[in-house]
């Protein structure tokens, strides 16, 4: 082929490429898409997820339906999607450490978190609250540290797996107060504050999720995470009070397979930050 030839059939190729992913785009959605949590049912990732489909469907025309898989802190749910079709039917409803924080922690990671998906939106940031089962003779943060600096064995710790924003929370913990503690992760917050619950383990680090069995006397706070109090557990302190500069707090966002078209990653962005804005969001 004459190099003229090829070059205007190159040329030709990109443009009909670029011509049918905007066809698409204008055409998207066309079917249910699905967004894919990294946690199990419960926690605050899955209920904001819930809370977002029904009103983010009703925008885009297309029903969003929510599918958990959880466990390595993100990992498993990760790699699906960004092995998923580029095609905006399958995105993922996960949190910072996934991207940030797992690649430092695990020695074997699946799927590249900075190239195999691309960022949407963001949707909320949460803190974590550290509570204890009432069996559990401590009424106050301080007390706790206190306890747990005499335990002998060490006390157990539940988390919401390796790498987690409530693994490293205790982690912190441990340091600034010298705690010997055993984490014991579980494959999602929900898990581990119902293994708390059943008394399997003596102190959980959970979302705030785990507000209503605090509420009902299932657990018993002791801290929060945050640089401020929940105005909901107000009598609970943040654990900067007793430990100055330490906070953490988990960031939520959407994410999409890597090469999904950007006229997609557009609407999707500009659907999901206008459904946020709903009152019932």
């Amino acid at each position: 082929m004459h190099p003229v030839s090829k070059l205007v059939f190159a040329f030709a190729s990109v443009t009909v490429a670029f011509l049918n992913s905007a066809v698409q785009a204008q055409q998207y959605p066309v079917k249910p898409i699905r967004l894919i949590v990294l946690i199990a049912p419960g926690g605050a990732p899955d209920l904001g997820a819930r809370v977002l489909a029904p009103v983010l469907g009703e925008r885009l025309g297309q029903a969003v339906v929510v599918e958990n898989r959880a466990g390595s802190n993100g990992n498993i749910a990760g790699d699906y999607v960004a092995k998923s079709p580029p095609d905006g039917y399958t995105i993922l409803y996960g949190a910072d450490s996934l991207v940030a924080i797992n690649p430092h922690v695990y020695s074997k990671m699946p799927f590249d978190t900075l190239k195999d998906i691309v960022p949407i939106a963001s949707t909320t940031t949460s803190m974590v609250v550290i509570s204890v089962h009432p069996s559990v003779p401590v009424k106050t943060f301080k007390e706790f540290l206190d306890y747990a600096k005499r335990a002998n064995p060490p006390l157990n710790f539940a988390s919401g797996g390796n790498a987690s924003i409530h693994h490293l929370t205790m982690e912190a913990v441990k340091q600034h107060a010298g705690l010997n503690l055993i984490h014991v992760p579980y494959k999602s917050g929900t898990p581990a504050v119902m293994a708390a619950i059943a008394g399997d383990v003596p102190v959980v680090v959970a979302g705030t999720s785990a507000a209503n069995q605090i509420k009902a006397g299932k657990l018993r706070a002791i801290a929060v995470s945050g640089r401020n109090r929940l105005p909901y557990l107000a009598d609970i302190p943040t654990i900067g009070e007793f430990f100055p500069g330490v906070s953490f707090n988990n960031w939520l966002g959407i994410w999409a397979p890597a090469g999904t078209p950007d006229p997609i990653l557009a609407r999707l962005h500009n659907e999901i930050n206008n459904a946020l804005g709903n009152k019932e969001v």
